[in-house]
């Protein structure tokens, strides 16, 4: 397996026991989202798809918080030292497309990603949030989309991902009015899965993190892409789509692994091929 690093300091990444560990790493500004961390993270998510061995992907924010949405202070430098409202709208498109380039390389990875969150999760950090396939949090994170404080109206998918996991209604609501909300909200919503205690985040974590990483990657693979298609396809297309992935999928190891295991009782020993 080829070494995955990161171009930047903006995002630290380790990859270990088949676990790619991806921290952004801009603590004393919550981890504000800038063009650097966006290529970043975009370098690694690439680097992620072309590795077999990598079997699970863990988002989270180093320091106290997860992300505390966009660099707002580059937005207002930018402000200050742009007059050119053309060359503006130019650099802020282009930062964007970058942005969500990266999201839709995640929700078409092929691996699972979990997000690890704490503290502040705003605006970008939703966004970012909901492009995972799983959220866990600590009972002392709070969240809000924010844009709109900005004047603003959302970007980076959150517009895509909000109705399909909280309802139309709410998704006005979050977006419209941009209030705080808890952690036990956020589960009740549908935003995040599991909340844990600070102090258990950590180990409650990292056990479903192994869960993932010593699955059956190619099983979950196809399992992604079929929840993925699934709001956009008929009830037809989904079923047959449905039948080709699970007969793809009996022709790898870990079926024949999986059916052994259970004839015999014993729990499975995925290889993730």
């Amino acid at each position: 397996m080829a070494a995955i690093t990161s171009p930047s300091e903006t995002i630290f990444v380790d990859v270990k026991d088949n676990v790619c560990w991806i921290s952004f790493n801009r603590p004393d500004s919550l981890n504000a989202l800038n063009s650097e961390l966006v290529n970043a993270l975009d370098h690694i998510i690439t680097a992620v798809g072309d590795q077999d061995d990598i079997r699970c992907v863990a988002i989270q924010g180093a320091g106290d918080h997860f992300m505390a949405g966009g660099d707002i202070k580059k937005f207002k430098v930018m402000l200050d030292t742009e007059p050119d409202m053309t060359a503006r709208r130019h650099e802020f498109e282009r930062l964007l497309h970058n942005v969500h380039e990266v999201i839709f390389k995640m929700r078409k990875l092929r691996q699972p990603i979990i997000a690890i969150v704490k503290g502040a999760v705003a605006g970008a950090g939703v966004s970012l949030m909901m492009a995972c396939d799983l959220v866990v949090a600590s009972e002392k994170s709070f969240f809000t989309l924010a844009y709109c404080h900005l004047g603003v109206s959302p970007d980076g998918g959150s517009t895509y991902h909000l109705p399909r996991m909280v309802g139309m209604k709410r998704a006005f609501e979050i977006a419209l009015l941009g209030n705080r909300f808890d952690a036990a909200t956020a589960e009740k919503w549908g935003l995040i899965n599991w909340v844990f205690s600070t102090e258990e985040l950590e180990a409650k974590a990292y056990k479903i993190v192994s869960s993932l990483a010593t699955g059956p990657t190619h099983a979950h693979a196809h399992a992604k892409a079929l929840l993925n298609a699934s709001l956009d396809n008929t009830i037809n297309t989904q079923l047959d789509n449905e039948i080709t992935s699970f007969v793809d999928c009996t022709a790898t190891p870990d079926f024949t692994e999986g059916v052994a295991a259970f004839i015999e009782k014993r729990k499975p020993k995925f290889e993730g091929r």
